[in-house]
């Protein structure tokens, strides 16, 4: 419990105005709901949210003392009062999230505040008692995977600190089958193949370049794929990450004479379609460990899959994805 005295600046404000500004990380839901509860008080005696605070009334808050430290970008999941979460898979060690387009999964990628995925993830933990950060020396629940802000599709949290160090060594030896699902503009000659080349990317320009030879600082990237419907001069292909390079499959299929539906930066907008935004879904992942898997062996060999993708239920309605 924490107890603030009212100085005369502060004089006249509503209670709730105030305790959002001397406590920003208490999200407004929930200092209401702690007023109900009369875990904020005045005086010692029970207040409302419209309560008109006088000089020399005291509160007292009994909330926990997370709320009180200052806005970093750390803590930032304590001003998400409601956790808006899709959840495909969740046990005991990791979390399986179905990311929305336009939601960013970590604050640097330009979100507001409060409003990552990491950060609804480490609230939902929290709410449910799961991570309880004062009690931790070091970790944080965290994401193996990330997707770019604007595709979207299945990320995966470690709920322990063991679970992130196996899933990141996982990723890293590629024992895991993430399969993309993509809209493409026109039709692959090929209905079944892989395209390969040479990608660099271009840090200050925040986009990648694919060259069918070699370049100084390029990385070699490798997409399989298949197609499965073509109609209205777009084609529904399911994709396979072998190299996990950034914005692969979307620069690949550019470069291919086949940009992504939707894609600005590496394609063109077409107008006849209502979509602000790249057509690509991490729709299904499998995990498929050869080495021990410690706490989360028994994953092996368990695949998952979002239950609808947008795109192709509103292009491909008619095409049965397996």
């Amino acid at each position: 419990m924490k107890e603030l005295t009212i100085g005369a600046n502060d004089a006249g404000q509503r209670l709730d105005r105030f305790l959002a500004k001397a406590v920003p990380l208490l999200p407004a839901s929930l200092a209401q709901k702690y007023i109900r509860l009369k875990r904020i008080k005045c005086n010692g005696a029970r207040a409302q949210r419209d309560t008109r605070l006088q000089a020399g009334d005291v509160l007292q808050l009994y909330i926990n003392d997370e709320f009180f430290d200052k806005p970093r970008e750390d803590n930032a999941y304590l001003t998400v009062a409601a956790p808006k979460l899709n959840i495909v898979y969740e046990d005991d060690q990791i979390l399986l999230v179905d990311k929305r387009p336009g939601i960013a999964v970590h604050p640097h990628d330009g979100a507001e505040y409060g409003r990552t995925l990491i950060d609804h993830i480490q609230s939902y933990l929290y709410q449910k008692r799961e991570w309880r950060p004062r009690e931790e020396n070091s970790f944080t629940p965290a994401l193996c995977n990330r997707i770019d802000r604007n595709t979207g599709g299945i990320v995966i949290a470690a709920k322990t600190a063991e679970a992130l160090r196996v899933m990141n060594q996982k990723i890293k030896d590629r024992e895991l089958d993430k399969r993309y699902l993509a809209i493409v503009e026109g039709t692959p000659k090929a209905q079944k193949g892989s395209l390969t080349g040479y990608l660099f990317k271009d840090a200050k320009q925040n986009r990648v370049f694919v060259s069918d030879k070699p370049q100084p600082g390029a990385k070699t990237c490798q997409t399989n794929y298949r197609v499965l419907a073509s109609r209205n001069g777009l084609s529904l292909v399911e994709c396979e990450l072998i190299t996990g390079r950034t914005h692969q499959i979307r620069a690949q299929f550019a470069h291919a004479g086949h940009p992504l539906l939707g894609d600005g930066k590496y394609g063109k907008l077409d107008k006849r379609f209502d979509r602000n935004y790249q057509a690509l879904y991490s729709y299904k992942l499998t995990f498929t460990f050869t080495t021990e898997a410690g706490a989360l062996a028994h994953l092996n060999g368990r695949s998952f899959q979002v239950s609808e993708v947008d795109f192709a239920k509103e292009y491909f309605p008619d095409t049965v994805i397996k």
